[in-house]
């Protein structure tokens, strides 16, 4: 048996490492493949920002990701500020999923070959979409493993784990508000419920303990950063909460095509944990533990929170990753319960076909960058703008058949930002600009999407808003505000604040200057 153990250990170990690789290596490719500047540029602004003692809810207006922005700043630390060191974070976090996920099924016994068939096609379906960091794929990642906490304590009865459940949720939070809240609502009713039906209330107190831990932390980082708790509140949680029946809006009216069919093979996929849990609930003589009840439930709700998520968001689709999951969970259960192996052949199967169909149009094609019908031979280097952007294909959907036009805008209006000397605010998408440039670039938003990003003249916060454009501008002794063109989610910043009174000097059709002196801002 000693024998046959070892190399089961060393087959493991070999499984795990390849895992590793390819997790970093598929990301690390697609990392560099396409550009949608609005997103991909956004953390690398934000990190090289908070780098250099810019920090969120003080220097600039934001409604997501501090927490994504800090690890940024610490992977450019470590790593130089570079286009790899940015796609290494996403590829880290990456790793994180496939690594957690290839753990947990070891642990509900799943063969070794089995595990590392799931936790592959989770690696090549979870941030190769983006490639770059991005919140809706780092709060995925947190929330998921933070539902693996909460399954492995309920599998394994390890209370110490109750202590890294709220902290890792509390991340998340910071990464973005939703589905974090939904996680975290499902989470602490069920560990209730265990906590009351066990009598367990040491998982209570370690709880508390470490959400009061975090918070402690928390507010902390505040106060040294010298961030006040109304931006922060104002900003991160009452202007976004203020968009929610917005956002409503997307899911309702329940449309069959948008709602069941698109995600069809998303609720295959649990089909059979709820098969499983209500005949095992039904079932005269129970023989299912509180345990496997609480995780089928959890693993159920789960899936329905970030479907629901999704259709709130803006994004492209980015939860097919959860497929993998969900089914090798339905293998895991279908052999404790039924243990027939055709079953098990079909989740194998609608996984292969699923991970096959959805890398090739969603991720090689990169359809979550808006680059679903772009050439790809058209593409041009990275570095003709800079050698920290080298081994880039540059294309974006605004000038798929000419980037170098694209480009030539961008070297255009860098070599007018660097005549200026006086301070200047820097409006883009091209965010990367004042990286290069190694200055601030003074804006007052993280990014600029007009009514999801910041209050439109609509929203109760407009005034709050308002105040905080004008305040910065004023303290930061702002002389020129540039704008570079295209703007994704913008036609016109700061008019809706200005109006007409500034006066405005074209570079290019792209490319603009506006003066303030004539507009009343004190």
């Amino acid at each position: 048996m000693l024998p046959f153990k070892n190399i089961q250990e060393n087959k493991g170990f070999f499984y795990f490492c390849t895992l590793t690789f390819l997790s970093f290596f598929i990301n690390q490719y697609y990392g560099y493949k396409g550009i949608l500047p609005i997103d991909s540029f956004l953390i690398f602004n934000s990190g090289y920002d908070f780098l250099n003692g810019h920090y969120p809810f003080k220097d600039y207006w934001t409604i997501k990701e501090p927490f994504i922005d800090f690890l940024q700043a610490i992977f450019f630390k470590i790593f130089g500020v570079s286009w790899f060191a940015y796609v290494l974070h996403a590829s880290f976090f990456n790793f994180l999923i496939t690594a957690s996920t290839y753990y947990i099924l070891r642990l509900f016994k799943l063969s070794i070959e089995i595990s590392f068939f799931y936790s592959l096609c989770v690696a090549i379906l979870t941030y190769p979409t983006a490639g770059t960091p991005f919140s809706d794929h780092h709060t995925l990642i947190l929330c998921i493993i933070s539902i693996y906490l909460f399954i492995i304590s309920l599998k394994k009865n390890n209370n110490l784990l109750w202590i890294f459940i709220p902290f890792l949720l509390g991340l998340s939070f910071l990464s973005k508000q939703a589905p974090t809240a939904y996680v975290i609502l499902m989470i602490s009713i069920l560990s209730i419920i265990y906590t009351l039906y066990k009598k367990k209330y040491i998982i209570f107190y370690y709880s508390v303990i470490s959400s009061v831990f975090f918070l402690i932390i928390f507010f902390l980082l505040l106060f040294l950063s010298n961030i006040k708790f109304e931006d922060f509140f104002t900003q991160y949680i009452l202007f976004p909460k203020s968009l929610g029946s917005t956002r409503l809006d997307w899911v309702f009216p329940l449309e069959f095509q948008r709602i069941v069919l698109r995600f069809k093979i998303h609720y295959i996929s649990i089909a059979f944990l709820i098969l499983i849990l209500f005949k095992e609930i039904l079932r005269k003589k129970k023989i299912i533990k509180i345990e496997d009840v609480l995780i089928l439930i959890s693993l159920i709700f789960s899936c329905f929170i970030f479907i629901f998520h999704q259709l709130m968001t803006i994004n492209a689709i980015f939860i097919y990753c959860l497929i993998p999951i969900f089914c090798a969970f339905s293998q895991i259960y279908s052999n404790i319960y039924y243990k027939l192996k055709y079953i098990n052949h079909f989740l194998i199967v609608l996984t292969l076909f699923s991970t096959f169909y959805y890398f090739i149009n969603y991720v090689n094609n990169r359809t979550f960058m808006d680059l679903k019908n772009v050439d790809f031979n058209n593409a041009v280097d990275g570095n003709k703008i800079d050698k920290k952007l080298k081994g880039i294909k540059w294309i974006t959907i605004f000038y798929p058949d000419k980037p170098d036009e694209e480009i030539k805008n961008v070297n255009y209006a860098i070599e007018i930002l660097k005549k200026d000397k006086v301070n200047k605010m820097i409006i883009t998408d091209y965010q990367f600009i004042s990286v290069f440039l190694g200055e601030y670039d003074q804006s007052v938003t993280r990014f600029w999407y007009d009514f999801h990003g910041y209050p439109s003249k609509e929203n109760k916060y407009f005034p709050y808003w308002k105040n905080f454009v004008i305040e910065k501008i004023s303290k930061n002794n702002i002389k020129n505000i540039y704008f570079l063109k295209l703007l994704h989610g913008e036609e016109n910043p700061l008019k809706n604040i200005f109006g007409n009174c500034y006066s405005k000097k074209d570079y290019s059709k792209v490319f603009y200057k506006i003066d303030l002196k004539n507009c009343m801002i004190k």
